[in-house]
C-alpha cells in the first residue's frame, strides 16, 4: 500500500513540473506565435488581393446589419484593401464546413466585383482528396469569377466561364469552397452597393 501511495506522489510531482514547464513555454512563445499568424494572414491577403498595399479589418460598427444577416453566417472577418488611400477591394474569410469539418477560405474581391484570388487554409479534409483543395491548380479556377453569374461547380467536363471544376473525390470540399466563395461575392456586393 505504501508503494502505492509513494508512486502516486512521484507521479503527482513529474505532472506538476511537467505542468509548470508547458506553462512557462506557451507564455513565453504565445506572443511569437501570435505575430506568426498575423503574419501569414496578411500574406494571405495580399496573395488574394494583390493590388492592395494596406489591409483594415472591418468590424461590425463598419459593415452595419449586413454582419448580422443568416446568408453571411460562414463570414469570419472582412478586411478593406487600398492602396495609396483608394479602395482596391474586400478580402473575406469565410469558414463553411467541408467534409472533416470547417475549411477556411480567404477570398480578394476586387471593386468591380471580380475574384483576384482564393486560398484555401487551415481544414481537416482528407488527405490525397479534400486537401487537394490547398492546391493552386483547384484555387486558380476561382481567379476572374464574378459577382453577375457567381460560381457554379461542375463534376466533369469543361468549365464554362463562370464554372470550376470540382475535385475528384473531394465533391464535398470542392462545394464548401464555392460556395465560400458565393457568399463573399454576395457579401463584397452589398457591402459596394451601400
Amino acid at each position: 500500500m505504501r508503494d502505492y501511495i509513494r508512486l502516486t506522489g512521484v507521479l503527482l510531482i513529474i505532472c506538476v513540473i511537467a505542468a509548470g514547464v508547458l506553462g512557462v513555454t506557451n507564455a513565453i512563445t504565445y506572443e511569437k506565435i501570435a505575430e506568426q499568424l498575423a503574419k501569414e494572414s496578411d500574406m494571405a491577403r495580399k496573395a488574394v488581393l494583390p493590388d492592395a498595399s494596406e489591409f483594415k479589418k472591418l468590424d461590425e460598427s463598419e459593415v452595419g446589419e449586413i454582419f448580422g444577416k443568416s446568408d453571411y453566417d460562414i463570414v469570419d472577418e472582412i478586411f478593406e484593401g487600398t492602396s495609396g488611400g483608394q479602395l482596391t477591394g474586400y478580402t473575406v474569410k469565410a469558414v463553411p464546413k467541408g467534409y472533416g469539418g470547417s475549411v477556411e477560405i480567404i477570398i480578394g474581391i476586387d471593386t468591380t466585383g471580380v475574384v483576384r484570388g482564393v486560398k484555401v487554409g487551415e481544414n481537416s479534409e482528407t488527405p490525397g482528396l479534400g486537401k487537394n483543395a490547398t492546391k493552386p491548380k483547384f484555387q486558380e479556377q476561382y481567379t476572374g469569377k464574378d459577382w453577375d453569374e457567381g460560381v457554379v461547380l461542375i463534376k466533369n467536363g469543361i468549365p464554362k466561364d463562370n464554372e470550376v471544376l470540382s475535385i475528384a473525390g473531394a465533391t464535398v470540399t470542392s462545394n464548401a469552397v464555392t460556395s465560400g466563395v458565393n457568399t463573399a461575392l454576395d457579401l463584397v456586393k452589398e457591402l459596394l452597393e451601400k
